[in-house]
């Protein structure tokens, strides 16, 4: 079916690559944040690129073509997957364009003035604390606080002026706020990493992908997901993550993102695909990359 062109009806547009130059990109956090990192290794420096608060505002600014991509951690290979996002993906028709990997190197960042016996409070994401547990149970007299993520600590720090309050936080953050390293080495995780994930409006991939993203919700019924997976392992196709996430409204039923290798377009990628939607309540797929 396939060589003689069937496909399923999907949308999508193959390009040689996607665009990046003078592209507008917008990232959750302020500058000096992992996920700024990641737009700078991704995009380079020939882009627009400005800040929000919130993911919702990113997902909402690049549906309403305010941007054209939003830079988004999608999971941390020590914490886990970040769930919100998950959840944001089947909330705006947004599609996955690329990822990209940055290595978490956390430090404790002071006042220019300040030393490590001067601190009584540190803040930071929660995951910034989690991932620094260990080194922070060693000081059992700090004081924990969470903020919205590690740029915005070492802003904090930075606007406070208080010698005693300290940030876990990057060293390009402590750069941009004009911060001291006061402790390096402190996430006992050394394989520590972020994956974070570029999303358009536009459904495009490269002819060069060689990943897909996809979410189906299931009939909640015996032997369901065992009957989609395997539309994948039929096919020869390698299942490289699933993770499930409740469906709103629905007790105890569960939506599930799935990724797997391949390319839109390949026999056994649209062969996979046409089983799955057949049996899903839902189907969507959210990206080629």
């Amino acid at each position: 079916m396939t060589e003689h062109g069937i496909y399923g009806e999907r949308n999508f547009t193959t390009v040689k690559h996607v665009p990046l130059e003078n592209a507008t990109v917008v990232f959750q956090g302020v500058e000096g944040a992992y996920s700024y990192a990641a737009m700078r290794q991704y995009f380079g420096k020939n882009i627009e690129s400005y800040h929000v608060k919130t993911w919702r505002t990113a997902m909402e600014d690049v549906t309403h073509g305010k941007a054209d991509y939003a830079v988004l951690p999608i999971e941390n290979s020590t914490a886990g997957i970040v769930a919100d996002i998950y959840d944001l993906l089947m909330e705006y028709k947004l599609y996955i364009v690329g990822e990209q990997i940055i290595r978490v190197d956390h430090v404790l960042l002071g006042m220019p003035d300040a030393q490590i016996g001067d601190i009584r409070e540190v803040c930071s994401h929660p995951q910034g604390l989690a991932q620094c547990k260990a080194f922070l149970e060693e000081n059992p007299s700090w004081k924990k606080k969470e903020v919205e993520n590690t740029a915005g600590a070492a802003k904090k720090v930075s606007e406070v002026g208080d010698k005693g309050v300290a940030a876990i936080a990057s060293r390009e953050a402590g750069e941009v706020f004009g911060l001291k390293v006061l402790a390096e080495n402190i996430c006992r995780e050394k394989a520590n990493s972020t994956r974070f994930i570029i999303v358009s409006r536009k459904p495009e991939y490269e002819e060069k992908a060689g990943k897909i993203s996809i979410c189906f919700e299931l009939p909640h019924e015996s032997g369901t997901l065992y009957n989609m997976l395997s539309h994948i392992i039929y096919n020869g196709l390698n299942m490289t993550k699933i993770e499930s996430r409740p469906i709103p409204g629905k007790s105890w039923e569960y939506r599930f993102f799935v990724d797997f290798t391949g390319k839109l377009g390949e026999s056994a990628v649209e062969n996979a695909l046409r089983g799955i939607e057949a049996e899903a309540n839902v189907l969507r797929v959210l990206g080629n990359y």
